[in-house]
């Protein structure tokens, strides 16, 4: 009978070793090198330098720009706001009064930084990650007038910057990068 116990439980923990090196060192390692050897920028966080090499942002993360001469991007709902590892939604249904007033309050804000009209809802909503890196191209542009004011640029230019930074979609819709519409609008001057 011992025997019969023995040979059984010999194979299970042999096969269970085996399997645990093989999914658990040997395939992660093989998988981080093919990342690193194939799509090495997006391996690394799709990081955004600038022509010193100082790492400015990433494309797939977003970051908080808070004064009038940026862009600014959509609300985050991570932690104290774009932290990676808190990273998620509020958790707030469409009902729940602490979301409906802080959505008053921001396009409240909105208005006061001379948005007119209807604000899209892209820049009073925090995305499911609470981490995009993008607006709607009319979300953007509701923020030419305050940008143009603040740089002393003609709002036309400010615009001209976000149409040329829209990208389009094979899937889903038109979008733009903060960051890189940010650097394009450094890039433009003043």
């Amino acid at each position: 009978m011992t025997k019969d116990v023995t040979s059984a439980i010999r194979p299970a923990i042999v096969m269970t070793i085996l399997f645990a090196l093989l999914l658990g060192i040997v395939y992660p390692l093989v998988m981080t090198g093919m990342g690193q050897a194939l799509f090495s920028a997006q391996a690394n966080g799709s990081l955004v330098r600038d022509a010193g090499g100082k790492v400015v942002g990433s494309t797939v993360v977003g970051q908080a720009f808070t004064t009038d001469r940026y862009f600014q991007t959509r609300p985050s709902a991570a932690g104290k706001g774009f932290d990676g590892l808190a990273s998620s939604g509020s958790n707030l249904g469409p009902a729940a009064q602490a979301l409906v007033d802080r959505v008053k309050a921001d396009v409240a804000k909105r208005h006061a930084e001379g948005a007119t009209g209807s604000i899209p809802a892209d820049l009073v909503t925090a995305s499911g990650s609470g981490l995009d890196p993008d607006l709607s191209p009319a979300a953007a542009l509701a923020q030419a007038p305050r940008i143009a004011r603040a740089r002393g640029l003609p709002e036309a230019r400010v615009r001209t910057l976000v149409d040329a930074q829209t990208e389009g979609s094979v899937l889903g819709e038109p979008h733009v990068n903060v960051l890189a519409l940010n650097r394009a609008l450094d890039a433009a001057g003043r």
